[in-house]
Order: structure tokens, then C-alpha cells, then sequence
């Protein structure tokens, strides 16, 4: 019987930040925290690997998972993986990548926007209404469309 090895990825910055890329926001299964906008940072030591995020809000009740998350696909390397989150530039919603914004859509939530601007994910429709400027998460905002009848989610812009 022959046993398989398996050796640690090769570690380069633009390799930790594909493995990255499959990391999904845990409230918003359908982006990744790459195309949220979420990754700072990332530098590769020859011991570790260093990697800084930035919250969308401050307290945004996701931050653990993430961190766990993160250190989990980063084990893939062989190699220990410091994980933080950084204040040093503030998140905003310019971060987030045209792939984010899709995967917000497929999820239900408007891609950020000014109350005015806000298009409902289902079907694009301009007549919504905002019923309440608190979501479920700091983050949100909830509306409802005239058109097809769907109360959905929009990620306020920052």
C-alpha cells in the first residue's frame, strides 16, 4: 500500500491571497473576504505568514469566525499564520471588488449605494423603499420593493 505525503503550498503572497479568496464571509456565504475588501495585508516570512484584515464595522459579530476561518485555510502553507485586524486605514465600501458586488446580488442584498441608488438584488428595480436604516447587521439596511414585492437587504455605503 502506498501512502501519499502531502508537502505544505508553496507560500508566496499572491499564493496566500488565492487561498484568501475562498475564504467566504460567514453572513454572506457568496463573496469572498477578498472581494469584500476585507484583506489588508499580506506578508510571507521564511517562519510564517502575516496577515492583516480590516473590519467593515468595529463591532461586527463576525470578526472571530473570520480570524478562524482564516487560519484554517492559511494551514494549507505548513506554516504558522499571525491573522489580525487593523485599523490603520478604515474599510469602506470602494473596497469591494465588481465580483463582491455580484455576490452581494446573488445573495439578496443591494451592492452599497445612497438610499436614492439602491436597485432591489431580484429584479433591478429602481421603485424600493427603505423600511428601516437598521439591519440585521450594523453593516445593512433593510428595503422593500414596489415591483416585485421582496423586502431585501442593502450594505450601506461607507
Amino acid at each position: 500500500m502506498v501512502t501519499e505525503t502531502r508537502l505544505p503550498a508553496s507560500a508566496s503572497a499572491s499564493a496566500v491571497r488565492s487561498v484568501l479568496a475562498t475564504v467566504h464571509d460567514p453572513e454572506i456565504p457568496t463573496v469572498s473576504i477578498v472581494d469584500l475588501g476585507l484583506v489588508h495585508d499580506v506578508r510571507v516570512a521564511q517562519d510564517r505568514i502575516v496577515v492583516e484584515l480590516l473590519p467593515t464595522f468595529v463591532a461586527c459579530p463576525a470578526l472571530e469566525v473570520i480570524h478562524s476561518m482564516v487560519v484554517d485555510a492559511l494551514a494549507v502553507f505548513g506554516r504558522p499564520a499571525d491573522v489580525t485586524f487593523t485599523f490603520a486605514v478604515p474599510w469602506t465600501t470602494e473596497r469591494l471588488t465588481p465580483a463582491g458586488a455580484e455576490g452581494l446580488r446573488r445573495a439578496g442584498i443591494a451592492p452599497p449605494a445612497e438610499p436614492s441608488e439602491v436597485r432591489c438584488p431580484f429584479c433591478a428595480s429602481a421603485r424600493v423603499a427603505m423600511d428601516s436604516a437598521f439591519g440585521p447587521a450594523l453593516c445593512r439596511s433593510l428595503f422593500y420593493c414596489r415591483d416585485c414585492r421582496q423586502p431585501f437587504e442593502a450594505f450601506k455605503p461607507v
